[in-house]
């Protein structure tokens, strides 16, 4: 004969996508992927940003580059921040 155990009397009744919104690291993966979804669109369809010097010399970099910079120092630091907590723990 086997039991079947029921849920405790305080248990939430909220379904399985409402609960994954409390869990930080499901926030921190959105955010992070949203900086690296900006740097694709800014790559792609973003301006380039052009320097001139006096001497008449001018460089053209893609400002892709520059966030992408962003986005890595902003992911270093969301990561450190909410997904190196687990192992605190």
């Amino acid at each position: 004969m086997s039991t079947i155990s029921q849920p405790p009397a305080s248990a939430s009744h909220e379904s399985a996508w409402t609960s994954l919104l409390r869990i930080r690291e499901v926030w921190a993966s959105l955010a992070i992927f949203a900086m690296w979804i900006t740097v694709a669109v800014a790559s792609v369809w973003g301006p380039d940003a052009v320097f001139h010097s006096n001497g008449g010399n001018s460089s053209t970099i893609p400002l892709g580059i520059f966030v992408a910079l962003s986005a890595s120092i902003g992911t270093w630091a969301l990561a450190k921040y909410a997904l190196g907590r687990a192992r605190e723990k």
